[in-house]
């Protein structure tokens, strides 16, 4: 399904005229069987689609959160293999919700592009955004997506010119991903009239959901991205929940913070009669 299963996520989502909730974990935090755990119950907690990270050792694009959270997972013997054996373990237990795998080039220059398109499509992903792998470099890895049906999802960030949008969305597919303010993640977030302005400039240049992320940590921010763009994606205020306090609690702690966001985003446009 893979291309096609996100496609039919935002086509619901627009029907019953919400956002999307996307969330962040890094696969392998705090262990390989804790993080199945969240994985498996992040659906039922509210997450319409979900990002799994795979954790590497130069996280160049990561904040101080994410960049913890890598370690905790090559600590507990996390890697790109790993993060794709909870791929097929969580696929086995939904056939619905799209899930994205998310990280940087070199694992997966190690395993081979082709490698690593037939592994995703067998354990049932759905796309990757690979963070230090630009447009004008991924014709191989697109190759390889296209004979496995998986999107290839960019990043656009707020310097992004017109001349350079392009680029970007050349070949990309299931969503774009807009990054809302400049650094890594889990900065200080944008303000809201700087995302409306920014969302509008990027539905005028392509027909993909935009999905805003970086910054948003409280269901109020999520909710007010919300009523603009096509998706919320939240990871640095989830991995977050699991550094602070007991592992043995973390899978309850996650997803008690992601049924607050999903609460947020779900009533979002319905309080403020926002049109889908």
């Amino acid at each position: 399904m893979s291309t096609q299963r996100i496609c039919a996520k935002f086509a619901a989502l627009k029907r019953a005229n919400r956002a999307a909730l996307i969330v962040y974990i890094m696969a392998s935090d705090p262990d390989h069987e804790t993080c199945f755990e969240i994985l498996k119950g992040l659906p039922e907690a509210g997450a319409d689609i979900i990002e799994l990270g795979f954790p590497f050792t130069d996280p160049m694009a990561d904040g101080p959160s994410v960049q913890k959270a890598g370690l905790r997972a090559l600590r507990a013997g996390g890697s790109l293999r790993q993060t794709l054996d909870l791929a097929r373990r969580f696929r086995e237990t939904d056939a619905d919700t799209p899930l994205i795998l998310m990280g940087y080039a070199n694992p997966i220059e190690s395993m081979g592009y082709d490698a690593f398109a037939a592994n995703m499509g067998n354990a049932g992903a759905d796309g990757a955004i690979v963070v230090d792998l630009p447009s004008e470099e991924d014709a191989p890895l697109r190759e390889a997506f296209t004979k496995h049906d998986l999107s290839i999802i960019r990043l656009a960030t707020p310097t992004a010119n017109d001349q350079r949008l392009t680029k970007v969305l050349d070949g990309a597919s299931g969503f774009l991903y807009y990054v809302s303010v400049a650094g890594v993640t889990g900065a200080s977030a944008a303000t809201t009239g700087a995302i409306e302005t920014a969302v509008a400039r990027l539905k005028r240049a392509t027909d993909l959901p935009i999905a805003v992320g970086f910054g948003v940590r409280e269901p109020v921010a999520a909710a007010a991205i919300a009523r603009h763009a096509n998706a919320v994606v939240v990871g640095s205020a989830i991995v977050d929940e699991i550094a602070i306090g007991e592992p043995a609690k973390a899978v309850e702690r996650v997803l008690r913070k992601v049924r607050l966001l999903s609460e947020a985003v779900r009533s979002a446009r319905a309080l403020e009669g926002t049109p889908a």
